[in-house]
């Protein structure tokens, strides 16, 4: 619970919060580095959730206290602002009851249990044995997780049957034996039967929590429709955006980008494969393009397209810390979903940003859709601005760089990160180029298929698919795949994905447009004296913001 003393400002009740929720929540320490040595789980029992939403009862009430935000300080208003909308818009979805439907591909318990025992230091004989208890506890974390899933069921709230039947794939035998393999693989070899025995306590675990989702929670779930609906809908875009979505103003958006962006591939296919289409062009360069061949290989070249990118942007269009140049390129452990990702440095920076490259099985890596990924993974997107938050912690408050972070303040740098490699000339090979345009059209599409799909809207006239018809899942894959060039299995998971984590998917070409505008805004006001990197730097050093602020932030600097 967080007790505050009369006459503190909004970024001392931001911090203690925090604290308060960094007791509650071991995988926020685990993240930010600053319990080191903790060998807790995060409690997802109704109880535990519980806890955490009394917590941010409180600081709410302690924020009322903290005065009128118009009439503090530029740091101190956005810090306000940033902690009343991101508490209200958690709280509204702990109300509804929807973490204890919370099954999903990626970003439920279960995966968030795995990411805590990836992010863990495993420096020393210490930090080892740590890992091993930490393993220890995985049982009673999945019991505490089930608890929450009954009693979502208690109230017939369930996830949709597929989610269910997703995990149960990701939690099959061999599939889990091999990631705990991968985890404790370095370990110092006097430590290999106490991390051998425990990782066997969690595997066994995770076999339990396999059979209750196929034998119990799957049946249960029987009937529960994939599309969220509108009200759960506009709560989850909220959490992912802080901002008051228009889905009808959005869903255009996306089809405008849509009509945009394929005029563009079609003009590139042509350049790389005369008369072929954007897919057929993408298939070409995925059989006869430019690849690497083994993990390690290409763990290598993302490596070195990462160290190349800094080398090439810091002093031009950055002005870059030492600290904030160190970033590593890592392959993800089986059992996940497909997309690449990024995990940001601890606080101190004694684990530095990591970005992950899913393999799904995979050898051979084509590169052109690789590089506008990593411009989007690494540099200049997730990691120099999630980096640059920590660098510059000293002038924001701890929850603006990591409990506040809001998606589309984040995947909106990464996406506008890539647009700004093509502007400054970084994507002149047409395979190149060609892979930042299908990664904008991946983005586009997100934004028709995921508001298409839960709100349940229908395909305009003259879009050339399905016209007049409600989107469904189906639909959305069939549309999907049409325009990617990336394998089935991405496809596929992609789909449920944005089914299992409503909102999430319409964050990174929104939260662009709000990068653009602010920037667009703040050229025109300046003019001449407008300064990219002057910019740059201090949009990536003022913390994370909503939707409903963004633009204008940006537009001030």
């Amino acid at each position: 619970m967080s007790h505050t003393a009369p006459g503190v400002t909004p970024r001392q009740i931001a911090d203690q919060h925090v604290e308060t929720v960094t007791d509650l929540d071991p995988m926020t320490a685990e993240m930010l580095g600053t319990r080191p040595g903790s060998d807790l789980l995060p409690d997802y029992s109704p109880e535990g959730r519980q806890a955490v939403a009394d917590a941010s009862r409180a600081t709410l009430a302690a924020l009322d206290t903290a005065g009128d935000p118009a009439a503090l300080p530029a740091a101190e208003r956005r810090t306000a602002k940033l902690l009343r909308e991101r508490l209200e818009a958690s709280l509204a979805e702990h109300e509804a009851g929807d973490n204890l439907r919370e099954l999903n591909n990626l970003m439920s318990p279960v995966q968030r249990l795995r990411s805590i025992l990836l992010t863990m230091p495993k420096n020393t004989d210490e930090d080892w044995q740590v890992v091993a208890r930490r393993l220890q506890r995985v049982p009673q974390a999945l019991r505490d997780y089930r608890a929450g899933l009954d009693a979502g069921r208690a109230q017939g709230l369930t996830a949709a049957p597929r989610h269910a039947e997703v995990v149960i794939e990701q939690l099959a035998p061999e599939v889990v034996g091999d990631w705990y393999r991968r985890l404790v693989a370095p370990a110092p070899e006097q430590l290999r039967g106490e991390l051998e025995s425990a990782t066997a306590t969690a595997s066994e675990a995770m076999a339990d929590l396999r059979a209750y989702l196929a034998d119990s929670y799957l049946p249960a779930s029987a009937g529960t429709e994939d599309a969220v609906g509108r009200a759960r809908y506009l709560r989850g875009a909220r959490r992912w955006t802080g901002l008051t979505l228009d889905p009808e103003d959005a869903y255009a958006y996306g089809w405008e980008e849509y009509h945009r962006l394929y005029a563009e591939m079609t003009a590139v296919a042509d350049a790389i494969l005369p008369g072929a289409s954007p897919h057929a062009a993408m298939d070409h360069l995925n059989a006869h393009g430019e690849a690497v061949e083994g993990e390690e290989n290409i763990r290598v070249w993302l490596q070195e397209f990462m160290d190349r990118a800094i080398s090439e942007l810091d002093g031009t269009h950055f002005d870059l810390a030492d600290r904030v140049k160190q970033v590593e390129s890592m392959i993800a452990p089986p059992g996940g979903a497909a997309a690449p990702h990024y995990t940001a440095p601890s606080l101190d920076f004694s684990r530095p940003g990591r970005t992950w490259l899913p393999t799904m099985g995979e050898t051979r890596f084509p590169v052109w859709p690789l590089v506008s990924i990593w411009y989007h993974e690494g540099v200049p997107g997730h990691h120099l601005q999630l980096a640059q938050w920590r660098h510059v912690a000293d002038t924001l408050s701890t929850f603006q760089i990591s409990l506040g972070q809001v998606s589309a303040s984040t995947e909106g740098w990464a996406l506008y990160a890539e647009r700004l490699a093509d502007e400054l000339g970084l994507l002149t090979d047409p395979a190149h180029r060609l892979g930042y345009l299908e990664n904008q059209m991946l983005r586009a599409i997100r934004v028709i298929i995921d508001i298409g799909m839960h709100c349940k809207l229908r395909i305009p006239a003259g879009a050339g698919f399905h016209d007049g018809e409600v989107w469904t899942p189906a639909l959305a894959q069939e549309f999907l795949i049409g325009h990617s060039g990336m394998p089935e299995s991405f496809n596929v998971s992609e789909i449920v994905r944005y089914l299992g984590i409503p909102g999430q998917a319409i964050s990174y070409k929104l939260g662009e447009r709000g990068w653009l505008a602010g920037r667009d805004a703040a050229r025109a006001a300046r003019g001449d004296a407008f300064d990219l990197k002057t910019w740059h730097m201090k949009a990536l050093s003022l913390g994370s913001l909503g939707l409903d602020d963004l633009a204008d932030e940006l537009a001030a600097l």
